[in-house]
């Protein structure tokens, strides 16, 4: 009863583009949307005496979406410390920030440090070799 009434679309000629034509607006929203953003990346790290510096980069959108912290642990998994990020860095791109690591294990071989947003994705391990 209702099938005459629907439109029924033909199939897609061979060679042809089969991709829905969006109207922008549509391409801009998505792109912007935690469906299409990518985790925080660590670009550097650099331990001197006790403090940690971390340089990180993320597309924080605002307070919908941004990186929200990092963590260092030793080699063995053990949390050292965590460096939470309070507030959006849109315009700040990559930023780095600090965390003193009062209590080191002596002779660790490297440092594995992760970021994460409030969206819930973690970077990829970062490995900072440590020289003693």
């Amino acid at each position: 009863m209702y099938e005459r009434h629907i439109r029924r679309r033909k199939p897609p000629r061979e060679g042809s583009n089969i991709i829905p034509r969006l109207p922008l607006i549509h391409i801009a929203a998505l792109s912007a949307s935690p469906m299409f953003a990518a985790p925080p990346l660590i670009e550097s790290a650099e331990l001197t005496g006790n403090r940690l510096s971390v340089s990180l980069s993320h597309p924080d959108t605002g307070w919908a979406h941004y990186a929200d912290g990092w963590s260092v642990f030793a080699p063995n998994g053990t949390e050292i410390g965590t460096r939470v990020l309070a507030h959006p860095h849109v315009e700040e791109q990559p930023f780095t920030r600090g965390l003193s690591l009062s209590d080191l294990p002596q002779g660790l071989s490297h440092l594995v440090i992760t970021a994460t947003c409030n969206e819930g994705d973690t970077s990829a391990p970062f490995h900072l070799t440590l020289t003693n």
